[in-house]
């Protein structure tokens, strides 16, 4: 017990020693979760949009003021060129172009039917893709509001119509702020533990250190614990300091179990800071372990779930995806955070996550080579 208190003294006053290391506890998660929110947003607005009109007629000029008064849609550019239309997607002034055809209203009219031509900048494919199906849906919802005036309703509507009205749980705005921040806040308890806990043993290999600590009585499970458990209670600070600027900034009210959040990230605490010590057993300098943390994280990060649905992944994917711990936080954080879960609800994360703990700590002990 006297060797472990003396081995925590000793990590405690190097940590505060250290002003990079407190800057990256304290300042680098409050930063990020001040910035990242408002700018990793889903939602695509501001699409630029350039109208070929050949028609020139009431329908054609009805269907411009649909798409014109859209929140989706900047109209950039009209002409009854298809040749400049061209122009516009080759120069980005346009995302997307929708050509209205000659004879349009008239077609319309007589046929009760017409054809619109919409051309893509698929450059940039969400956005190209997701402006086609707004366009889509304001062309269907026009094409509706003309059903409606030429039909003339008698008692029974002679065209059954569902209409569809959606009730969002959880996130009752649709608000991606609320959806982002438990999943931004998962990844910055992931990066602080994960690099800092690589980078401590590897410092102590860089300044010598580690000579004087491998010849001393200290067991490899001792050292090793020394050097996660101050970690691990900082781990819970920045958790703080991120629920603090959930609530106070984007006003995300954490929920009656946050108890089962702190216990959920204690566990997976343990696990991230047995992967970065498993790194710095293997690495010699700073560098190295940086280059190598780095390289994990950024498959943890995008493979978690945070920017891609785990479901819209290929199968291998998935596969790979399941075993990252960092999918599990990502998704506990949102469970509490939206939805209020409880423990019970999260048997299988805590079982998962547990075993990747138990799996990185013992690989870590044994790895670490003590030479005496």
């Amino acid at each position: 017990m006297n060797k472990m208190k003396y081995i925590l003294r000793k990590e405690f006053k190097q940590i505060f020693r250290d002003p990079a290391i407190l800057r990256l506890i304290f300042l680098m998660p409050a930063i990020q979760l001040l910035i990242l929110p408002f700018a990793a947003d889903y939602e695509i607005k501001n699409i630029n949009v350039g109208i070929v009109d050949h028609d020139h007629s009431t329908y054609s000029r009805g269907l411009i003021q649909k798409i014109e008064f859209s929140s989706y849609f900047n109209l950039t550019e009209y002409s009854d060129s298809y040749q400049m239309g061209l122009q516009w997607i080759e120069s980005e002034t346009a995302d997307l172009i929708i050509e209205i055809p000659t004879n349009f209203e008239k077609n319309l009219v007589r046929e009760s039917e017409a054809t619109l031509f919409l051309a893509v900048n698929a450059v940039n494919g969400p956005k190209g893709n997701l402006g086609a199906a707004y366009a889509s849906n304001i062309i269907r919802s026009y094409n509706q509001d003309i059903r409606s005036e030429w039909i003339q309703w008698p008692r029974m509507n002679p065209e059954p119509q569902i209409e569809v009205v959606a009730s969002h749980w959880y996130n009752p705005t649709s608000n991606y702020q609320v959806f982002m921040v438990p999943g931004i806040l998962a990844v910055l308890l992931t990066m602080v533990g994960g690099f800092l806990s690589a980078l401590n043993i590897v410092r102590e290999k860089e300044i010598g250190t580690i000579e004087q600590l491998n010849v001393s009585p200290i067991k490899k499970h001792q050292f090793i614990l020394g050097k996660l458990i101050p970690f691990w209670l900082l781990g819970f600070v920045v958790l703080t300091i991120g629920l603090m600027i959930s609530y106070v900034i984007h006003g995300i009210i954490p929920g009656p179990n946050l108890g089962t959040l702190y216990l959920f990230s204690g566990i997976y605490l343990l696990a991230i800071l047995g992967f970065g010590l498993l790194v710095s057993n293997f690495t010699d300098t700073q560098q190295q372990a940086l280059m190598v943390a780095f390289f994990f994280m950024l498959i943890f990060i995008l493979l978690s779930g945070l920017y891609t649905p785990i479901e819209s992944m290929p199968k291998w994917a998935q596969i790979v995806a399941w075993i990252n711990p960092v999918t599990y936080l990502v998704d506990v954080c949102r469970m509490v955070m939206l939805k209020g879960s409880v423990l019970s609800d999260m048997t299988f994360h805590l079982v998962a996550i547990g075993f990747t703990g138990v799996l990185l700590n013992t690989l870590a002990i044994w790895t670490y080579a003590k030479r005496t």
